[in-house]
C-alpha cells in the first residue's frame, strides 16, 4: 500500500505541474465498478462486483493527437461470488463460496481516438495483491497475503471510451490474466481419493465499466451555421 500510494502522490504532482507549463498531457480520473470471475475455480459467472477507479495521465505521441499513452494508477477490486450453485450428485447444493482480491495496478495502453468521440485502446497491467479473502462454507478460510495467491498479477487489456458529454466519457475494459494467479487442487468430497482429485491453473477475468473525467482536455465547440440569406 506504501508504493501505490507513493505513485498516487507522484502522479497528482506530475499533472498539477503539467498542468501549470503546458496543455500537451492531459490528467483524468476514472471511477467504476468491476464485474468479476476467476476461471478455474469451479465457480462460474460475472457474479462477483467491486470497485475500479484512479488517476490517468494521458501523453499524445502524433500532432493531431490521435494516438496516445496513457498511464494509470487504479485501486481495483477482483474476486468471485457464488451463494448457491447447481444440484451436485446426491441432491444437496454446492456451499457458498466468497473470493475478494484487491489490487494496486498500473495499467499502460495505447489509444486510438477518432473525432473526438470514440477511443479504442490495447495495453497491459502490472498488478500488486494487497488484500485477500476467502470464505468456504460459510467460514473465513484465507485471510492474509501469505496465502496460496500470487501477490502480482500482470493483465492483458481492452480498453473502448465514447465521449458523454465535454470532458465526460463512458469507459468499457476487459482484462484477463496473462499468468496465473493460483494453482488449486480440488476433491471429490463424495470419494475424497487422491485418484478423484483434479488441479486447476486460475486467472482474474474482469469485465470493468467506469466513467473518467478528463481535467484539461480542449473543448470543440461546433461551428454555428449561418442561415441563408445573410
Amino acid at each position: 500500500m506504501k508504493k501505490f500510494f507513493t505513485l498516487l502522490i507522484f502522479i497528482a504532482s506530475f499533472f498539477f505541474i503539467e498542468q501549470a507549463y503546458s496543455q500537451r498531457i492531459l490528467g483524468a480520473f476514472s471511477a467504476g465498478m468491476n464485474m468479476t470471475q476467476v476461471d478455474g475455480d469451479e465457480i462460474y459467472g460475472f457474479h462477483h462486483y467491486g470497485f475500479n477507479g484512479g488517476p490517468s495521465v494521458i501523453i499524445p505521441f502524433t500532432k493531431n493527437k490521435k494516438w496516445t499513452v496513457t498511464l494509470e494508477l487504479i485501486y481495483s477490486q477482483a474476486g468471485s461470488y457464488q451463494k448457491v450453485g447447481p444440484n451436485d450428485t446426491t441432491g444437496q447444493r454446492q456451499p457458498y463460496y466468497k473470493l475478494n482480491l484487491d489490487y494496486a495496478e498500473i495499467p499502460v495502453l495505447v489509444h486510438f481516438t477518432d473525432k473526438n468521440a470514440v477511443s479504442g485502446g490495447l495495453g497491459f497491467s502490472y498488478g500488486q495483491l494487497v488484500n485477500v479473502k476467502e470464505w468456504e462454507h460459510d467460514s473465513l478460510t484465507i485471510n492474509n497475503l501469505q496465502g496460496p495467491y500470487k501477490k502480482s498479477d500482470i493483465d492483458f487489456l481492452v480498453d473502448i471510451k465514447v465521449k458523454l458529454w465535454q470532458r465526460l466519457w463512458l469507459n468499457f475494459r476487459y482484462s484477463y490474466s496473462m499468468v496465473k494467479i493460483r494453482t488449486r487442487v480440488f476433491q471429490n468430497q463424495l470419494y475424497p481419493t487422491p485418484n478423484n482429485d483434479w488441479t486447476r491453473q486460475q486467472y482474474n477475468n474482469i469485465l470493468t465499466f467506469r466513467l473518467t473525467y478528463v481535467f484539461n482536455q480542449e473543448i470543440i465547440h461546433k461551428k454555428q451555421t449561418k442561415p441563408k440569406g445573410h
